[in-house]
């Protein structure tokens, strides 16, 4: 941590370990031998070992070096939810020497064709579920080599078809497609096992995934994170949050989206290197089977985020769940409210920490400490990480001083895959990256997210964070969520508009005003309330302030 306490840069610990894996597979290696035996990622009732993960991975790798033309370092597109069939294809698709290319299940045609035509991706493994959309765009793209997989394909007779059947034939969830080259990822499994298979050696500096930004500001652009970067985010995220865990001896549940850089790293990558065992969730919107999954689970750690908190917490089924054995939850992806931590803690006995991160950072920047979690912030920086803050004209701020975040360390991408100029925008040359969030560098060593750059709202003249809007209102018993945009006015240039779901319908929007002002200064109380029977949120859960900011005619 920075000696002095005006210094602008705050730094975590020195990272130790960083030069003794070459690449993500070196990891994975020493993993599977360490856990063989210890599981490593259930789904639906079915559990795969960690040397089922290495011996299925071999037969996927096996099958794309014998019975396709890829070459190392071209790009694999695997477009799949929660499902076991996930990690089995990320690992063997690296132990191929290829780049994997996370694609979200529940992109339109027009995101899969910019994503695949970006990307160059030459394969893909999709959820027979999305195939419809995927024959729609394949002209559009370069992808020669298509597996599909069904939902229950990872599990065994008579469970598989029973899935299968049920998902294509009852739920009606597999639109018709006509791919006609298209092959199994079961059979293609079942010919690699008979098929000779030698791992391709990479090295730091090449590329392990292509990831691809929200586009919640324009078309999406593909990070481009190396292997160095992941091993240095696992070997990040062991450091901050290893002390809470034992190796080989937790159960994780992991409801976010796997293909999400957040879930990603955490579960995919993270737990792997401490040998630990992911509950992957594939549809947490089905809230009354996630809980029922949840039953009788021993579960000792819960990756989540401030909506899924806020869902849980308000259902009883939930509240009568055993939570003796949890003793790590973790959020992120979007800002988590006091409300929602604090009701966690009161239901499950277990404290939020909450981190940050963000795509072009493998992701993670900051941790809030376990042993001394303090609200409201995002933790400090983790294991060789510098984060400074800058004013408009990229002068360093001292600490205290609300601007723009920037962060410095082994796990911030290469760049922009093909955008050399977006690249030069966001990576300075001593590898700074902007992250367009304001921040504020606490004396202690803590940051304080204040919010996104482009969410700020002004009011006559003066800076308004939604954040600490939403914060305050969560706090009202009466409200399940909340989110704050700036509309136009001609007084006050623009004026705070406020979206909320409340759990009392005779809630009104004077007593949220009145309830505002013991809190925040006039500026910051709402002119405008709308009440909603919910707000509009990514596939991750962030609430989209930019599509309520772009429904607004011009005020209430």
């Amino acid at each position: 941590m920075s000696e002095h306490a005006t210094a602008p840069v705050l730094t975590g610990q020195p990272l130790e370990g960083l030069d003794e894996y070459a690449s993500v597979m070196e990891v994975f290696h020493a993993s599977v031998a360490r856990f063989s035996g210890k599981p490593a990622f259930t789904c639906m009732g079915r559990t795969l070992t960690y040397g089922d993960i290495d011996r299925l991975s071999r037969q996927f790798a096996a099958w794309l070096q014998h019975e396709t033309d890829l070459e190392p370092g071209d790009r694999i597109a695997i477009q799949l939810p929660n499902v076991l069939q996930f990690p089995v294809a990320v690992f063997g698709a690296l132990r191929a020497g290829l780049v994997v290319v996370n694609t979200n299940p529940l992109y339109t045609e027009r995101e899969m064709a910019h994503q695949f035509k970006d990307s160059g991706a030459k394969a893909i493994l999709i959820l027979a579920n999305m195939a419809g959309k995927l024959e729609k765009v394949l002209d559009r793209t370069e992808i020669k080599h298509v597996l599909v997989t069904e939902l229950g394909d990872m599990h065994g007779f008579p469970k598989r078809p029973l899935i299968n059947a049920v998902v294509k034939h009852v739920k009606k969830m597999v639109p018709p497609y006509k791919l006609p080259t298209a092959i199994p990822f079961r059979d293609a499994l079942r010919k690699g096992s008979g098929l000779s298979h030698r791992d391709v050696p990479r090295g730091p500096e090449d590329i392990a995934a292509l990831q691809y930004t929200g586009g919640t500001t324009g078309q999406a652009k593909g990070a481009m994170l190396t292997h160095r970067n992941l091993v240095a985010n696992m070997l990040q995220a062991r450091a901050a949050i290893g002390p809470a865990l034992k190796d080989g001896a937790e159960t994780i549940i992991a409801p976010l989206p796997v293909y999400h850089i957040y879930t990603f790293t955490v579960n995919c990558l993270f737990m792997m290197e401490t040998g630990n065992h992911s509950i992957l969730i594939t549809n947490p919107r089905d809230l009354d089977n996630f809980v029922k999954e949840l039953k009788g689970l021993p579960f000792t750690g819960f990756i989540g985020l401030n909506t899924l908190f806020n869902a849980l917490c308000n259902r009883d089924d939930f509240k009568q769940l055993d939570f003796s054995h949890l003793k790590l939850t973790i959020s992120g992806g979007m800002a988590l409210t006091k409300a929602a931590a604090q009701r966690w803690e009161e239901i499950t006995g277990c404290p939020v920490a909450e981190g940050y991160g963000m795509t072009e950072t493998s992701p993670i920047v900051t941790f809030n400490p376990i042993d001394a979690i303090q609200l409201g912030t995002i933790g400090k920086p983790v294991a060789g990480t510098s984060v400074k803050t800058i004013d408009a004209e990229g002068n360093d701020l001292p600490l205290g001083e609300p601007g723009e975040l920037c962060v410095k360390g082994p796990q911030v991408m290469k760049g922009y895959w093909n955008l050399p100029d977006e690249t030069a925008k966001a990576l300075d040359a001593e590898g700074w990256i902007r992250t367009g969030d304001i921040a504020v560098l606490q004396e202690d060593g803590y940051v304080r997210i204040v919010d996104r750059k482009k969410d700020m709202i002004i009011v006559s003249g003066f800076n308004v964070y939604p954040n600490e809007i939403e914060d305050v209102v969560t706090g009202h018993p009466d409200v399940v969520e909340a989110a704050a945009v700036g509309v136009p006015d001609d007084n006050s240039g623009e004026a705070i508009k406020l979206f909320v779901v409340s759990r009392n319908r005779d809630l009104d929007a004077d007593t949220l005003r009145e309830w505002c002002k013991k809190e925040l200064t006039g500026y910051k109380v709402p002119k405008y309330v709308e009440f909603r029977d919910e707000l509009p949120k990514t596939n991750v859960g962030k609430v989209l302030r930019r599509e309520l900011r772009d429904t607004q005619p011009g005020g209430a």
